[in-house]
């Protein structure tokens, strides 16, 4: 097959990939360089401090939540957009953004396939408005449980994340503690994370960032928490402190009340061989499977027994379930089939357009 030139457009928030915290700059950095080693010449639009094997345009030398100076983060990507759309145009085969509804007015207009991966929830009714408006786009989602409340735009797939196979280390025997690990928001739940492990007794290390937004909430909800024999807060980890807390984690709690459109801690946790004990919300019960890479849980009782029999699950069927379905062979294989049907779709367009007589309309 033809070797493509790809635009990748990442978010500005977060480098690629994250220093820390970020769940979309690492699924970008996983796909840049998987399309790299299958041959394609790939151009990363993305924060200054990114590390990459594409070629890099960075319309900002630091990423926007870390960095020293204070931009605007709509103006930054927009700026970004137009370059893409632009000042570069005709210069790829497809552009593939991850910026969602800010994407839209560009990439309709443009000759040049995109491809649009839907990253956040989208129940709200502003983002069904926006979609619906442009749904002819070709959109990709994390997971079929994402679509439901914009079932009717054009879906071209469900793309899962994946991480390469040698990323994390499995542990077959893991040391006695449960984790949390994501950021300190009402809507992952971590005091019942925490609840829970106060009464089943168990050690739980928390691993989390704070958000700005999310300090009252810590500090009401989840700071009196804390004071337990029980309880260690960790805080903000980095890749290789994730990475060590993983492996040697008897489970992950994963306590979300919200429509998670996929959750990359899942498949983290299970390339480690740590079992993943989850509400049955959003796209949980399409990543974990039940009694063979977790639990899936409907009730606080039914967390419990799930921490409680935890090893019953085996760690070495975690990692198999991960390298079957969420490694980044896997992801890089599908959007690479994507990018091909859609750029043939846009040259069937153009013959078409070009041999239509005078005062013909083409199809």
């Amino acid at each position: 097959m033809k070797k493509l030139r790809i635009a990748q457009i990442a978010p500005l928030f977060e480098s690629v990939p994250p220093k820390k915290y970020g769940g979309t700059e690492r699924v970008v950095s996983n796909l840049t360089e998987g399309l790299i080693a299958e041959g394609h010449d790939v151009t990363l639009f993305a924060s200054g401090d990114s590390t990459t094997s594409a070629r890099l345009i960075a319309p900002v030398s630091e990423s926007l939540r870390l960095g020293r100076k204070t931009r605007s983060a709509i103006i930054m990507h927009m700026l970004m957009l137009a370059k893409v759309y632009e000042d570069m145009e005709g210069q790829f085969d497809v552009i593939h953004s991850h910026l969602e509804y800010l994407t839209l007015p560009y990439a309709s207009r443009s000759s040049t396939p995109t491809v649009l991966t839907m990253h956040g929830r989208l129940d709200t009714p502003d983002y069904a408005r926006i979609l619906r408006r442009y749904a002819t786009m070709a959109y990709v989602s994390i997971s079929d449980a994402q679509r439901q409340p914009v079932p009717d735009i054009n879906w071209a797939r469900t793309i899962y994340h994946g991480y390469p196979e040698e990323l994390f280390t499995f542990n077959p025997c893991p040391e006695d503690y449960f984790l949390y690990l994501g950021r300190l928001s009402e809507e992952k739940r971590p005091d019942q994370a925490i609840m829970m492990a106060r009464a089943c007794k168990i050690p739980l290390k928390i691993a989390a960032k704070i958000d700005p937004a999310d300090k009252a909430y810590f500090t009401k909800r989840i700071k009196p928490l804390l004071d337990s024999p029980y309880i260690e807060f960790v805080g903000e980890v980095d890749d290789l402190r994730k990475s060590e807390l993983l492996r040697n984690a008897k489970g992950l709690l994963n306590t979300i009340d919200w429509p998670e459109p996929f959750g990359l801690v899942m498949i983290e946790a299970m390339a480690c061989g740590t079992p993943v004990i989850v509400r049955r919300c959003g796209s949980s019960p399409e990543v974990i499977t039940h009694g063979r890479s977790g639990f899936i849980c409907d009730s606080r009782q039914e967390f419990i027994r799930a921490i409680r029999t935890i090893d019953t699950i085996s760690r070495l069927g975690c990692r198999q379930e991960f390298e079957r379905r969420f490694t980044q062979k896997h992801m890089i294989s599908n959007y690479e089939k994507l990018y091909y049907e859609l750029i043939a779709m846009a040259s069937g367009k153009k013959r078409h357009t070009s041999t239509a007589h005078p005062g013909e309309i083409a199809a």
